[in-house]
């Protein structure tokens, strides 16, 4: 495990890259499908004043948790996730996705009666333009956590005891990310365990967990107040939610303004990774959790992690569509890039 320094440094960061390869990561997720549907502009229609698209093609890739789990694996760690899957064409499509890159499949439950939740995007363009999101319609249900999934889960735990330090709940509202379970995932993980939470809806009914990576938005929904640039209010908030929960730390995510953590001792601002304009911000948050999950299984301290995050964050937010990053492309962009880096070390001298 590489030695930490105290202060980050590129080399530090580069090292716990190569740290990172076949750590296991326990994920407990709602899975998503995430399809696009792309086409051509041909004319207004008659009916209705909305655009036909000619049919080009489409395309299925992992979302929501199921992004979560993808990133663990694209960054060179081993994901032992947990979760639904409803007996359609999404669950096939997420399950086969997942087994093609490597990743154990066995955790997950097909539930009949639950339809896997499929966000479906209608894109738009001439073939040599950005394309644009011309509408979405979402498939959602909620999954059960019965007896049978608990004892189905309790199994796999059983099996991947003490495999794992780290452990995530990635919680899109769709079942079966329940609260009451976070012990259960904690007995799970080899000594000291940690336990990272990416709840869109009810980060406070996670009490317990070791910390968490919430957007803004979702900070300024739990404190009742628009926040906006004023990141002293946003520290005074993150600060009092990071209590509240009895977290070690909070990390949030503020989009073109970058992230803040939040530390017992101290609040350090990450200012964006500057590669050229953003293309698709979709996942960015899955990308975030499962790199900092990682980094921290790999030995990082929390600010070497959020760094990372930071890093993996900015290179998909260049690319289109739901999107991974590469080993390549996070060692290119810590090696190019120095300043979020430059912005921590000044921050923790």
């Amino acid at each position: 495990m590489p030695e930490t320094t105290g202060v980050p440094t590129a080399e530090r960061l580069l090292s716990l890259v190569d740290a990172m390869a076949g750590r296991p990561v326990l994920l407990l997720a709602d899975l998503v499908a995430d399809r696009y549907i792309s086409g051509t502009p041909k004319r207004i229609s008659r009916e209705a004043p909305i655009l036909i698209l000619r049919y080009e093609g489409e395309s299925w890739v992992l979302g929501g948790g199921a992004n979560a789990i993808a990133n663990v694996r694209a960054l060179g760690g081993e994901p032992l996730p947990l979760g639904f899957l409803g007996p359609d064409e999404a669950g096939r499509r997420i399950r086969a996705s997942l087994a093609e890159a490597g990743v154990t499949t066995e955790g997950l439950l097909e539930q009949e009666g639950y339809r896997t939740p499929t966000k479906t995007r209608i894109v738009g363009g001439d073939p040599h333009s950005v394309r644009q999101q011309v509408a979405r319609y979402d498939i959602e249900s909620q999954a059960t956590v019965d007896d049978r999934a608990r004892e189905h889960f309790a199994a796999c735990l059983k099996r991947w005891r003490e495999r794992a330090s780290v452990a995530v709940m990635s919680d899109y509202g769709y079942g079966a990310v329940l609260p009451e379970l976070l012990p259960e995932l904690r007995r799970a993980l080899r000594e000291p365990g940690s336990i990272y939470c990416d709840s869109r809806y009810r980060l406070r009914a996670f009490e317990g967990m070791s910390g968490a990576t919430p957007n803004q938005e979702e900070v300024e929904a739990l404190c009742g107040e628009t926040l906006g640039d004023d990141e002293e209010r946003l520290v005074h908030h993150a600060r009092s939610i990071r209590r509240q929960l009895g977290a070690e730390l909070l990390l949030v995510t503020r989009g073109s303004r970058g992230m803040t953590l939040l530390e017992a001792d101290h609040a350090t601002h990450v200012p964006v990774l500057g590669l050229g304009q953003v293309a698709d911000v979709t996942g960015a948050g899955d990308t975030v959790i499962g790199a900092f999950s990682l980094a921290r299984a790999a030995g990082a301290e929390p600010i070497e992690a959020a760094l990372l995050a930071n890093y993996a964050a900015g290179v998909v937010v260049h690319k289109p569509g739901t999107a991974l990053p590469t080993l390549e492309e996070l060692r290119h962009a810590i090696r190019t890039d120095r300043t979020p880096l430059e912005a921590a070390r000044r921050a923790r001298l």
